[in-house]
């Protein structure tokens, strides 16, 4: 009478084979989230942050550019020493930014480099 209020407990035997795979199984979705999230995210930012350090180098008079305040202006002078551009934002209103500063190149005057054998 007494086992009816008490429930039979079952033991399972102590880890042994087969433990291995499972536990690679489980760690798959980890691997699968973070290649989807590099492959979505990471390396398209990565690219784009490329981009935008090879546009500042070849940053020319003329170009149009949007600087971090939102401020968008015409370059007027680029100064490679010391990492500063003149830039226009008014007619006869110039003032200097640094080049880490500009977010956006609109417009570039630079030549492409396949544009060269065209002419």
């Amino acid at each position: 009478m007494s086992n009816f209020f008490i429930s039979t407990a079952y033991a399972q035997t102590a880890g042994g084979g087969g433990g291995g795979m499972s536990s690679i199984m489980s760690f798959l979705p980890f691997v699968g989230v973070f290649a989807i999230m590099y492959f979505l995210l990471i390396r398209p930012q990565q690219q784009r942050q490329k981009q935008l350090r090879n546009e500042l180098k070849a940053l020319r008079r003329g170009d149009r550019i949007v600087t971090a305040g939102g401020i968008v202006g015409v370059v007027q002078k680029s100064r490679e020493d010391t990492n500063e551009v003149e830039v226009e934002i008014a007619p006869n209103v110039r003032v200097i930014v640094l080049r880490d500063t500009i977010t956006t190149v609109l417009t570039s005057t630079a030549k492409p480099a396949n544009d060269a054998a065209k002419s």
